[in-house]
């Protein structure tokens, strides 16, 4: 589960709706797994914790329309209620921009940790991609290469695991492409890197929930 970027769990979310995506392998074929986006969780108005919850759980649908004043329940017709692996979120993917982490108000930290306790029950395994690292530090900004040994970006980092109460170690810096025409080699590599993790994590926990039904 995502929020696009331009959620910045501060401003007005992009996503208004339930949105699944799949990445493409070539003509009329996909890569077999999904990337389901969701509204963001700022203040005021943003996705309720419970439709967060009941995304990651299967119940709702793809293009299902949040209501940012009450989550879905049993009783509306998209409510899925005999949701399938396959409908259930197997990773929880949150977007934080590291030039904002350190004005976010309590109240969305609170949000996402009502969602991470939430998770830790289902046994889901969860991360935190750190996104417009150029943004918070302008040695990054001068050279990507730079982002592991900037001291800015590990304080934001450190900032982050402390505040969400996700490990540092599931925490994964990139940069965005901004005014780039041109695709980057190293930008590509930090985002592939969280992506390859990513999809570790999720395909560990579905072989996981398999063995257990044997």
């Amino acid at each position: 589960m995502s929020a696009l970027e331009n959620s910045t769990f501060t401003g007005t979310s992009f996503t208004k709706e339930m949105k699944i995506h799949k990445i493409k392998r070539g003509r009329d074929e996909h890569y077999p797994f999904e990337i389901v986006d969701s509204m963001g969780f700022q203040n005021p108005g943003g996705i309720k914790p419970e439709d967060i919850i009941n995304a990651i759980k299967g119940h709702i649908p793809d293009k299902y329309c949040f209501n940012t004043d009450s989550p879905i329940s049993p009783e509306k017709p998209e409510y899925q209620k005999n949701p399938t692996l396959c409908n259930k979120a197997h990773c929880l993917v949150t977007i934080l921009p590291a030039e904002s982490v350190s004005r976010m108000d309590k109240s969305v930290f609170n949000k996402m940790y009502f969602v991470r306790e939430k998770a830790s029950e289902l046994r889901i395994p969860q991360v935190i991609v750190m996104t417009k690292v150029d943004k918070a530090c302008e040695l990054v900004n001068q050279d990507i290469k730079k982002i592991y040994t900037s001291k800015k970006i590990k304080d934001k980092i450190q900032e982050c695991s402390i505040n969400t109460g996700i490990s540092k170690n599931a925490i994964y810096p990139v940069k965005n492409y901004d005014e780039e025409i041109t695709q980057d080699a190293d930008v590509e590599m930090l985002i592939l890197a969280a992506l390859r993790d990513i999809l570790n994590f999720a395909n560990d926990y579905v072989d996981r929930v398999l063995e257990e039904e044997e």
